[in-house]
């Protein structure tokens, strides 16, 4: 079952992502991905991925100080295996200060293979108005 995202982010709304965790520094969040969000190998391109691993790390963090917003500050992606059909993205926080949080997750396809993992860290910043 899908959990309504915190705030209202137009990108990942056209992308189709669905929170399905949130909870004590862990977020997971599913993707199907349409038809013009693949790559000239017919597979889910890069950036879709690694806007899911973001959007999923960044999660995991705001699910422990959800009043903040949050930035990224730096991100490391490694692709395994191509990523074919539904994804899922699994996210924790690995360690928390009182302005930054150190993540990582780990992307899934639908056979619960591992096609790509990324680290990543964010800053907690004040919510714009």
């Amino acid at each position: 079952m899908a959990i309504p995202f915190l705030a209202h982010i137009p990108f990942v709304e056209h992308l189709g992502f669905e929170l399905t965790r949130f909870e004590n520094g862990f977020a997971d969040i599913t993707y199907t991905p349409k038809p013009e969000h693949l790559n000239s190998f017919n597979v889910t391109h890069g950036g879709a991925t690694m806007t899911l691993m973001d959007v999923t790390m960044a999660h995991a963090a705001r699910s422990l100080q959800v009043e903040q917003g949050l930035v990224t500050i730096e991100m490391k992606t490694s692709f395994m295996q191509a990523a074919l059909g539904t994804l899922t993205a699994k996210g924790r926080v690995l360690h928390r200060s009182a302005t930054m949080a150190f993540t990582e997750a780990t992307m899934f396809d639908d056979q619960g293979r591992a096609c790509a993992h990324a680290s990543g860290t964010f800053k907690y910043i004040k919510k714009l108005p």
